[in-house]
């Protein structure tokens, strides 16, 4: 029904999207922490995030939890199993006219030996060199939790 002069109408970030004709994505990010440090992987060339360092995790498909995610971005980046814990953070950002939301939780690696498929190293690092790593946008946001998460355990 069409709205008339005296109608209400609630604008939400869903709304918004959909007016401007914007693309919407569930994007996860997965933190693995162990013994003070947390797990980074550097992108190889090529691609959105070309030579950047990230927390793994990517894009949800049709029907996935934040769960099935992790699991499925884990195993094709990195060839590893997670079992995914707690939300540390979600938030909205924007990429080439898609809106985001990203949904960052903790995880737990089943085994480390990784199997590199888009990724040219992982690494373990603490606070100081997590805080020096050349790393896209939303990763930064990730970053400043994790870093008081691990200066405070």
């Amino acid at each position: 029904m069409p709205l008339c002069c005296g109608d209400s109408f609630s604008l939400s970030v869903d709304n918004i999207a959909i007016i401007s004709g914007m693309n919407e994505r569930v994007t996860t990010a997965g933190v693995a922490v162990r013994d003070g440090r947390v797990l980074v992987a550097h992108r190889t060339q090529g691609g959105a995030l070309s030579g950047k360092w990230e927390f793994p995790g990517g894009k949800q498909r049709w029907g996935e939890s934040d769960d099935d995610t992790l699991r499925r971005e884990y195993m094709e980046e990195l060839g590893v199993s997670v079992r995914t814990g707690e939300l540390l953070l979600s938030f909205d950002f924007t990429n080439n006219d898609t809106l985001y939301h990203l949904h960052a939780h903790l995880v737990e690696l089943e085994s480390c030996e990784f199997t590199l498929n888009v990724h040219s190293e992982v690494r373990w690092v603490g606070p100081d060199e997590l805080n020096l790593l050349d790393m896209g946008q939303s990763d930064q946001r990730i970053r400043e939790i994790v870093t008081s998460l691990l200066l405070n355990s």
